[in-house]
């Protein structure tokens, strides 16, 4: 009899940890949080929609990284006329990377003119600096890494092209705000992600290479989208080089909590955090609904 091999992640047994009917306000969904330590604590900006299909993001902390506790109001968004130019309403996907003593966010923000990344700044969590959109139009899941390669920032993202397809680029700037030098990083793959893929988590620097923790789609009988997670090994010094790439997922949608929702058969993640021992937390949506979290050892996803 051939056993069944341990899976590399692992469900964390509480799933889901946060739900609609947790938010203080009327909301059909709550998922795909960025996440990061601040202070001694775990901190997640949820991506929350509410029954009136807006968006709104809102602070959870916790001491343990899986029993979160809600700030009491929303983030404030920027209030400036090119903010509302450029977003009808409609943001998503926070991604947190601590840079240079400040926490910086990343998100989609999306309007008539298509979806761009807008960039914001914050030290404490309460205030925000608005910090502009750092993109050209029908690009999103922008992930900035946690320290400069030679002398520059660096990105992580996927404009969207003919087709909705979508693979994973790289871009440069000196100062967060001008981007460029711009290639492709990874590209889609047969099978699980011949459709799209896209940055996750922002970049995890080990000893071997810049982990990345990335989505990925196929499309069942033409029409239903099923996101998975996979894993990359992107190069220190040059990350615009994959040292190695997950062949099959490590995470896809098979709990009801990740098959039944606003968006079927999904597991989407734009945080996760490494532990002293090692152990990763990364947090997920499930179906476009629920946040979840699920572990794994450092040394298995590399």
């Amino acid at each position: 009899m051939v056993k069944a091999r341990r899976a590399v992640v692992q469900r964390y047994h509480g799933n889901p940890i946060l739900t609609p009917d947790e938010m203080p306000i009327l909301a059909s969904g709550v998922y795909n949080a960025g996440a990061t330590k601040f202070g001694n604590q775990y901190l997640l900006m949820l991506r929350v929609e509410t029954i009136e299909i807006k968006n709104v993001f809102w602070v959870a902390t916790s001491d343990d990284g899986y029993r979160f506790t809600l700030w009491d109001e929303p983030v404030p968004m920027p209030d400036t006329a090119e903010f509302q130019e450029y977003t009808s309403g409609m943001y998503y996907d926070p991604r947190i990377t601590p840079l240079e003593g400040h926490y910086y966010i990343t998100f989609a923000a999306h309007s008539d003119h298509g979806a761009r990344v807008a960039l914001m700044r914050t030290d404490d969590f309460k205030r925000y600096e608005w910090l502009g959109f750092i993109s050209e139009p029908d690009n999103r899941n922008a992930v900035l890494f946690p320290e400069k390669i030679d002398g520059c920032y660096v990105r992580l993202d996927r404009p969207l092209q003919q087709g909705d397809r979508g693979d994973i680029w790289i871009s440069y700037s000196p100062d967060l705000i001008h981007w460029g030098n711009s290639r492709c990083v990874a590209r889609t793959e047969g099978g699980w992600g011949w459709k799209k893929i896209g940055p996750g988590a922002p970049p995890i620097k080990t000893d071997q290479g810049w982990l990345e923790i990335f989505h990925a789609v196929h499309v069942m009988a033409g029409y239903q989208y099923v996101y998975h997670l996979g894993v990359m090994l992107l190069d220190l010094s040059d990350p615009s080089r994959v040292i190695a790439r997950t062949s099959a997922p490590i995470l896809s949608p098979r709990e009801p909590y990740e098959r039944v929702g606003l968006t079927p058969n999904v597991v989407f993640t734009c945080g996760a955090i490494l532990e002293e021992d090692r152990e990763v937390k990364i947090y997920y949506g499930g179906a476009d609904t629920v946040l979840c979290v699920a572990t794994a050892r450092l040394e298995d996803l590399i």
